[in-house]
């Protein structure tokens, strides 16, 4: 039996909750090949949901700080992962429970990401759009790998996920567990804050989470099959793997985007390091391809 944790993207899960749905809908199935008789923590992006829930909520003259919109999306994405699994399960005549944890990790308050926002949430703008959001609050916006301008908030680094020994608990009682969704709702080890104005990385959590229980393998699900080289451009190469050190190389060399492919390198990279173990890169709906260790990327030692 293997442990593993699966993270999906939340740009690959679509832009509305019905796209969402379908999105999930047609993953499942594939989703379901990894679940026998392994077991399995599936986290969840939320970088656009996020953005739009608290999009949603100022449209009505309503400030929601964005921890509290975390926990929103946790909520809704979660409810659809387990649902759309759970669906399958039925279908195919397995006995399995699938439960959503809601999931705070604990953040450094000093961290130096408060003073530098560089995690993008919610749609993209045009520049000029996003020069007149600007001028109209004091949020700040960001070009985002080349695909347009996005909100950009505090991205502090996950120090520990809180209920660790209740997820496990859930592991080893065969539960398929969804945890960490939007990289955990963060909170600082002060009791008295209430308020956290940061979105976690969920790639960053997702590692830490993959390496605190010991995971077997740590699985990155986004966009793309493969790691690209040279995205977006005449001259792309596939990866099939990289070793630690040519991973960190290509950081080096700024080769992946940070809104983008960087920080799911980033997280391949600090599992396979303290583990040992395989990171995978590859796209929601190649997740068969795993089983075949082909058309994907895999981050080795």
């Amino acid at each position: 039996m293997s442990r593993i944790v699966i993270a999906l993207g939340g740009n690959a899960l679509g832009n509305t909750y019905l796209e969402q749905q379908k999105l999930l809908k047609d993953a499942a199935r594939n989703l379901v090949n990894m679940f026998s008789g392994n077991e399995v923590i599936i986290t969840h992006g939320n970088g656009p949901q996020v953005g739009m829930i608290t999009k949603a909520f100022a449209n009505e003259g309503i400030e929601m700080p964005l921890d509290m919109s975390t926990a929103m999306s946790q909520g809704y994405i979660g409810f659809h992962i387990q649902r759309e699994i759970k669906e399958v399960l039925e279908e195919l005549k397995i006995q399995r429970d699938i439960v959503s944890v809601v999931s705070e990790v604990v953040v450094d308050e000093n961290d130096s990401s408060f003073q530098n926002p560089t995690k993008p949430i919610g749609k993209f703008y045009t520049k000029e759009e996003a020069e007149a959001l600007m001028q109209k609050s004091n949020d700040i916006y960001k070009e985002d790998a080349g695909r347009g301008y996005r909100k950009v908030v505090a991205s502090p680094k996950p120090l520990a996920i809180k209920n660790i020994t209740s997820i496990e608990a859930l592991l080893k009682n065969n539960s398929i567990v969804i945890a960490g969704g939007g990289g955990g709702i963060p909170t600082f080890t002060d009791p008295e804050t209430t308020k956290v104005e940061a979105v976690i990385d969920k790639d960053a959590t997702s590692a830490l989470l993959a390496v605190t229980i010991n995971a077997d393998m740590l699985v990155i699900l986004t966009t793309v099959d493969q790691v690209l080289l040279n995205f977006g451009t005449e001259n792309e190469v596939k990866i099939d793997s990289l070793s630690v050190e040519e991973a960190k190389q290509y950081l080096a060399n700024e080769e992946f985007k940070s809104g983008s492919m960087r920080p799911k390198i980033e997280a391949a990279i600090y599992f396979t390091e303290n583990t040992g173990k395989d990171s995978i890169i590859t796209g929601l709906q190649n997740i068969e391809n795993i089983l075949h260790r082909k058309n994907i990327t895999i981050i080795h030692k």
